[in-house]
């Protein structure tokens, strides 16, 4: 049987009825509840959201009438074929936009220069096996308990000396809060705002995932152009919110690293405006060119930003832990807000991290990686200069498991559709954009950290002839 979990506002000026049957409209829109579904009776519904028997027939009528369900005897209501017409346009623009990823993820390309991908012939199979039985054995009875709020303190310790040692983060096991990835940790950071403007300057382009969150919680994005050392520090100063979203250590997608001239004026914006500043350190682990810059976190003297990072990049995104790194000002609004909270990540998966830290087993892997992605990035970087040379412009290839190509006097659509003929997947970032005419039409994006090596030259060879065989 379905089951529907809507959001009702009994203290909305909007009836509960309509409420209901515009959530169920939606979902059958898109398609999240197919075609010859039975939805639940009358009875049943009422009681599992606890309204009146009246305020769901309401909503099913106006479904029947619409032509969304259809009743049938000895059955109930079921939900009819739907016309692709009756979409309204916005809506069809959001179901684009949102599965277009997914489209990409069922296509199976041999070259598949993938953003986002680890390399898991050199994932530590065994070893991480190990740390999760010591997990099991050590504290079984701690494996049956939702665990601490914040997260295991075994793991928040570690990630203070780890975050210490790596990026120059001083804090203390108590400003750290586990979560179970990275829009989780911006959906719990967004609640802890009081903006009396619920408005966000993001870069433009963005990681659309932040984007996604910022937008479901209702709040307005403010987009920033980036220049080619990053953010425009000047257009942020004209816009008048109170918080910033940024990935100043690896910008996503376009891969600058915001140098500590910036840095410090977007700091100074902050501590001027009272605002804050969203951290997202995603990739810092892996950078190739040029001496490490300290993270903004590490810079703040007046604790305006809130730092957090993910281990999706340097251990697996199948573990779904993320981390956020509280300002001292944060910790009351925190201790209030989430007492009624559960740790979201299970308590295995932390304990087991915990000891996979503390053996020294995350250390000697970032070191590895850093040595696996370095010849890979080494690779791209020298095919790209080999078969395309003066046709091209690399970007943002100084850090991270991806980079873009700039093809001149092409565009990034055609490239893709070229590429995508002979078997070869490269991205679209302006698909990242919040405003596409004020982003770069043809650029191309290439990540290779799931690419295993000996396809890297032959996948850009392969697009050498894709994009440029008629002009040779």
């Amino acid at each position: 049987m379905l089951e529907f979990i809507p959001l009702l506002d009994k203290n909305s000026k909007v009836p509960l009825y309509v409420q209901l049957y515009q959530y169920i409209k939606q979902k059958i829109e898109e398609d999240k509840i197919p075609e010859g579904s039975i939805l639940p009776s009358i009875r049943y519904l009422s009681g599992q959201l606890r309204v009146s028997k009246n305020t769901v027939e309401g909503a099913y009528q106006q479904l029947i009438a619409e032509g969304y369900v259809a009743s049938t005897a000895r059955i109930g209501l079921k939900v009819l074929p739907l016309e692709k017409t009756i979409l309204s346009a916005p809506l069809q623009k959001q179901i684009k936009k949102t599965t277009e990823p997914l489209e990409n993820k069922e296509e199976k390309f041999y070259y598949d220069f993938k953003y986002g991908d680890i390399d898991v012939n050199s994932f530590p199979f065994q070893i991480w096996k190990r740390c999760l039985n010591k997990a099991l054995m050590n504290e079984p009875e701690q494996l049956s308990k939702p665990g601490e709020r914040k997260g295991d303190i075994g793991l928040r310790k570690e990630l203070v000396n780890y975050l210490f040692q790596s990026r120059g983060v001083n804090c203390s096991e108590e400003q750290i809060v586990i979560c179970s990835g990275t829009q989780h940790a911006i959906s719990l950071i967004i609640q802890l705002l009081s903006a009396e403007e619920h408005s966000v300057a993001m870069e433009n382009p963005s990681y659309d995932g932040a984007q996604s969150v910022f937008n479901n919680h209702g709040w307005k994005i403010n987009p920033i152009g980036l220049e080619k050392d990053g953010i425009d520090i000047e257009q942020l100063q004209k816009v008048k919110a109170k918080v910033a979203y940024i990935t100043p250590s690896h910008q996503f997608p376009y891969g600058m690293v915001l140098p500590i001239k910036k840095r410090l004026l977007l700091l100074e914006w902050a501590s001027k405006n009272h605002s804050f500043i969203i951290e997202d350190d995603y990739d810092s682990e892996f950078r190739y060119m040029g001496q490490p810059i300290p993270s903004l976190k590490a810079l703040d003297t007046k604790e305006n930003v809130i730092y957090f990072g993910t281990f999706s990049k340097s251990f697996t995104p199948a573990v779904r832990v993320s981390y956020i790194v509280l300002p001292q000002r944060l910790m009351d609004v925190y201790q209030h807000m989430y007492v009624n909270y559960y740790q979201s990540v299970p308590s295995i998966i932390q304990k087991g991290l915990s000891i996979f830290m503390n053996e020294g087993h995350f250390t000697s892997h970032i070191r590895r990686m850093r040595k696996v992605y370095q010849k890979k990035h080494q690779t791209l970087v020298n095919a790209l200069n080999k078969y395309m040379g003066g046709h091209i412009e690399i970007v943002g290839q100084k850090a991270g498991l991806h980079l873009l190509v700039n093809v001149k006097n092409r565009s990034t659509k055609e490239l893709v559709k070229e590429a995508k003929k002979i078997g070869v997947r490269v991205y679209d970032p302006t698909f990242y954009a919040l405003n596409e005419s004020e982003v770069n039409s043809s650029l191309v994006m290439m990540g290779f950290g799931g690419v295993p090596e000996e396809k890297i030259d032959k996948g850009v060879q392969l697009l050498q002839k894709a994009w440029f065989t008629e002009e040779s």
